[in-house]
Order: structure tokens, then sequence, then C-alpha cells
């Protein structure tokens, strides 16, 4: 019973599809209505501290902001998704999503760093792991092409001298890994937090590899902002990043209190969210120049798997500027 609350919020957040977000109707307007997209990962708790303790909705008033509106995603490439169709305005994502989204088009940039680490391979209670050539023969789930954690699985299994190609990956949302593991449909998860805490507390599999070990401090959450915002609205986005540094400052010394606004905002189980943050390798922080190198080498490797001839630069994929001045 408890394991399936606890599923709940993981199963729910596939509710935000195309059309349950308006666009603006003039991106060269200021706009009063502030759209933010998250997912329900402890990756992005200073999300939910700065809407809970009221400070999207205080400290955005004075620049025009008269609501704030949040949706939920299952992974990175949906959330991004809405954002190139004009429907967010800010988005706390992975930071692989984003590069796929910038070489399609979409008018953003990198402005914060999220947090780094954070992501586990659990797995099944009955299945052994003697290291990485071990799972050669494993059905994996994790997350679509693109995010993070399908970047940072396939990059550590190819320099361990696992064959990609023969390799079962298999794509999916975090409701439906965490029920497949569970089920026993899959030998194995890699996943952000709280999936880790989730099977493990109820008694379905075990933690063996966080994603430090594969591939130490590597960038995970990112803060987004449309290029709308940015060229038109840069006080807007100065305080934005100004919340977020806050947040960020809040949620490590207070660690406590985080997890129970967490706990709050998605109706899961504290003492579960209590474990998720206990155990997780990850680290929050804010500022964006500690993203960069490990982002250079997410475009690397997208470039390489899409078979793209231009890199992005770091001047493509982030505005520094904004958390230099508000830092």
């Amino acid at each position: 019973m408890k394991s399936s609350i606890l599923l709940g919020l993981f199963l729910s957040v596939s509710l935000v599809f195309s059309g349950c977000i308006s666009p603006s109707e003039n991106k060269n307007e200021n706009i009063t209505t502030l759209r933010i997209g998250y997912q329900p990962s402890t990756h992005q708790i200073t999300e939910m501290v700065a809407t809970d303790l009221g400070w999207w909705k205080e400290d955005l008033e004075p620049f025009g902001i008269k609501e704030v509106r949040e949706f939920g995603f299952p992974s990175g490439p949906p959330e991004m998704q809405a954002m190139m169709s004009g429907e967010l305005d800010i988005a706390y994502v992975g930071t692989s999503p984003p590069i796929a989204a910038i070489y399609q088009g979409l008018d953003a940039r990198i402005v914060a760093a999220v947090n780094i680490n954070g992501s586990d391979l659990v797995f099944g209670s009955d299945v052994p792991y003697r290291g990485p050539p071990s799972i050669a023969n494993m059905k994996i789930s994790t997350f679509p092409p693109g995010s993070i954690q399908d970047i940072i699985l396939r990059k550590w299994l190819a320099e361990n001298g696992v064959n990609i190609s023969d390799s079962d990956i298999e794509a999916m949302g975090p409701g439906d890994a965490v029920s497949a593991i569970m089920s026993g449909e899959v030998d194995a998860v890699f996943l952000p937090h709280p999936a880790p805490a989730i099977i493990e507390m109820a008694n379905k599999g075990r933690s063996e590899v966080a994603s430090g070990e594969m591939w130490p401090g590597h960038a995970c959450c990112s803060l987004v902002i449309s290029g709308n915002l940015i060229r038109n609205q840069p006080d807007l986005v100065e305080q934005i990043v100004r919340i977020h540094i806050k947040a960020t400052e809040y949620v490590n010394s207070h660690p406590e209190e985080a997890a129970q606004i967490y706990a709050n905002h998605t109706s899961q189980d504290l003492e579960m969210v209590e474990y998720s943050i206990k155990t997780w390798d990850g680290r929050w922080i804010s500022d964006p120049h500690l993203q960069i190198p490990s982002t250079i080498e997410y475009v690397r490797s997208y470039r390489q798997e899409n078979h793209k001839t231009q890199m992005l630069t770091e001047e493509d994929l982030f505005d520094t500027s904004f958390y230099d001045r508000a830092d």
C-alpha cells in the first residue's frame, strides 16, 4: 500500500499535455503570468521551496507578475517540447534536454545551475551485480534518449567495455520505470532521486552505483529561461535568478524544512523524502559556471549520436550574466 501511495505523483505528472498550457499571445509584450515547468524530483526542490515560501509571488510582483503557474512533467524531453511550443517561460530541467531543443531551434538559455549528480543505478532485489560487464544482458530502464540519465548511462557502459548495441535499454518515464522494477519487468533502472529511495523503501531493489561515480560532478538540472524574457525583461530574469539562489541557499541550510516542503508540495511520504536526501550523492548549486564543462561534453555526445555537424558553444547554451550580477 505504501509503495503505491509513493508512486502517486510519479504516475500523475504525465497530466501535462499540449493544449493544457496557453502560449503567450504577444511575445514582445511584458508578461504578467509566469509559467514554470518542473519535474517531481528532489533535484528540483528549490523550485518548490520558492513556491511554498511565497517567493515567486511576492518577489516578482514588483516586476509586473500577477500570477505564477506551475506545470509538472515526467522528464526533460516533453518539458522542452512544451517550451519550444511557447508554453513555458522558465524550466527546471535536466541539462541535456535543452541541448537537443536548442539544436531544434529553441530560443532559450541556461541561466543558473540547479544540482549536480543525484541519480542511482538500482537493481532488483534478486538481481546480482558484478560490475558493468554483468549488465550487458540485462534489461534496464531509464529516461528517454536525450535525457541526462540516458546519456550518462550509455557513456558509462561504453567506457566500461559494454557494447551499447547489445544492451537492452528501455525508455520510460519515472512512474513506469519504478513500477517496472517493482514488478520484475526490468532488471535495473537508472533514475534520479527520489525514485531510488521509493524502490529501496518498498524493499524492491537496491542502489549499487551513483551517477557521481559514473561521472563525478556532472551537471544534472539547470534553470532555463526563454529568450523572450532574457531580451525583453532582463530585470525580471535577474530577479528570478536571485530567487533561485535564495531558494538554493535555503535548501542547503534547512534540509529538514526543505524535505517537509517537498513532501507537502508533492503529497509524498516525508520519511521517504528524508531518506532520499540522506542517501543521494547530489548537491544543490546555483552557479552555472560549474556546469559548463560537463554540459559541453553532453553536446559532444549528443552531436555524435545524432550526426550533427554544428558544435554548440558555451554562448549558444548559457547566459551567465544574470547569475554574475545577482550573486
